[in-house]
């Protein structure tokens, strides 16, 4: 659920680390690892710089090098202005739109074991979706519309190309049709917040499906890379293609393998003292729109959303990007194959891809996450709307991840920020060898 992704930075060493678009005196309240701030220097005075100009009250980040290796941490703050707490590698965090990999993923394993094709109609499996109608004026009239030319297939899903829209992305009548429907598969507090309309949830993943092909695309399937709702739609044809719930599957192929029990799409009521408090960034002031306490993410979702709906841990991710990065290896143990992993972290756009109003320019997209290109090769990950990220670099062996909880995203150049102190340590490091 975010519109910031990551920039790749030209840099041939390690490939592509993409930048995604309390006071002086706070005493260090969280228990960082000695050995990643000798590591990471930059990235502990990032951190740091955060954390001490009382920008955010609580940051971590994560990094581990070769496979098979733990996490180094750096953490600084607590999970919430007057709570002592520190932050920490299993404090929980509104992860948002990092929930898109993971659901690349779960459905790279479902074409893995041949359930799903790349480029199989998706009407194969959702018969609504066979007759689709698309804006003659993208975010113009919902009335002047043409029979789309092209099948959605499973590939334009896993990387934006569906021609589908995105409440938080789309403007005009197209943006009101889909919050009037209910199609706004995201949360983010209990109050009213600009820009985030109030709706009312639809109540499964199968009403969400249905409802969705009765509006119209915004572009011809195929064609245009526009950040949409396709991997909340994809969490409806895993189900389909594996006879489980979306949920289920997640929990069974990925979750319980990976040993990330702290990781849904709800926070159990006794694991509230983890969870951080999400912000709003006004005026130079930090605003509680989701106390921990009184979190929207303490109740159950109307469904599973696959696109931006998980809670998780910086130690819980980091073993997903583990994973990722030891091509479907974990804890000596084959989770996914390699050859999903490698096909799913490849670039997957249909040729042709119009990017020019994308923010991905440069970039390629695999199962719902960014890839480098050409002398950039070898990175894979994205972003969330409340500031944290995640990747992974085949070159360097490398995977990161920053944790801490505000929006909107840009408020802060965190998400570049963070990819650009990476990359100074790594190739610091390398220089220094």
């Amino acid at each position: 659920m975010n519109a910031n992704t990551m920039n790749i930075s030209r840099r041939g060493l390690i490939g592509s680390l993409g930048a995604l678009a309390g006071t002086a005196l706070m005493p260090r309240m969280a228990f960082a690892s000695a050995a990643a701030e000798a590591r990471f220097p930059v990235v502990t005075r990032m951190v740091d710089g955060y954390v001490s100009s009382g920008k955010l009250p609580g940051m971590i980040a994560t990094l581990g090098q070769g496979i098979g290796t733990s996490a180094l941490d750096i953490a600084r703050g607590t999970l919430a202005r007057g709570n002592p707490s520190p932050v920490d590698m299993d404090s929980l965090f509104r992860i948002y739109s990092m929930t898109k990999p993971v659901t690349g993923m779960a459905a790279m394993m479902l074409v893995d074991d041949g359930k799903l094709r790349l480029d199989q109609p998706l009407a194969d499996l959702i018969p609504a979706f066979g007759k689709m109608q698309a804006q003659a004026t993208p975010d113009g009239s919902i009335t002047d519309l043409r029979p789309a030319k092209t099948q959605i297939t499973i590939r334009h899903l896993l990387t934006h190309t569906a021609g589908l829209g995105y409440s938080i992305i789309q403007q005009g009548p197209i943006k009101d049709a889909y919050i009037k429907a209910g199609v706004v598969p995201g949360q983010a507090s209990r109050m009213a917040l600009p820009g985030l309309e109030k709706f009312t949830p639809l109540k499964s993943l199968a009403e969400f499906a249905e409802v969705l092909a009765t509006l119209p695309l915004v572009y011809e399937p195929g064609t245009t890379w526009s950040y949409s709702v396709g991997l909340d739609l994809m969490g409806r044809v895993i189900e389909i293609a594996s006879g489980m719930a979306f949920d289920q599957f997640l929990k069974t192929r990925l979750f319980d393998p990976l040993g990330m029990a702290s990781t849904g799409f709800r926070v159990p009521e006794a694991q509230a003292p983890r969870l951080t408090t999400n912000y709003a960034v006004a005026g130079g002031m930090l605003l509680p729109i989701d106390p921990a306490k009184t979190s929207v993410y303490l109740d159950q979702p109307a469904y599973p959303f696959g696109g931006a709906g998980l809670v998780s841990s910086p130690r819980d991710y980091d073993r997903f990007l583990a994973m990722v990065l030891g091509y479907g290896s974990f804890g000596g143990r084959q989770v996914m194959s390699e050859a999903a992993v490698r096909l799913g972290t490849s670039n997957l756009l249909p040729v042709g891809t119009d990017l020019s109003r994308s923010f991905i320019k440069g970039n390629g997209f695999g199962a719902g996450g960014s890839v480098g290109l050409g002398e950039d090769a070898g990175t894979y990950g994205w972003a969330g709307a409340a500031g944290t990220v995640g990747f992974v670099s085949f070159r360097a062996g490398l995977r990161a991840g920053l944790y801490t909880q505000y929006m909107p995203s840009e408020a802060y150049p965190v998400h570049r920020e963070f990819a650009q102190a990476v990359l100074a340590d790594v190739t610091q490091k390398k220089a220094a060898a």
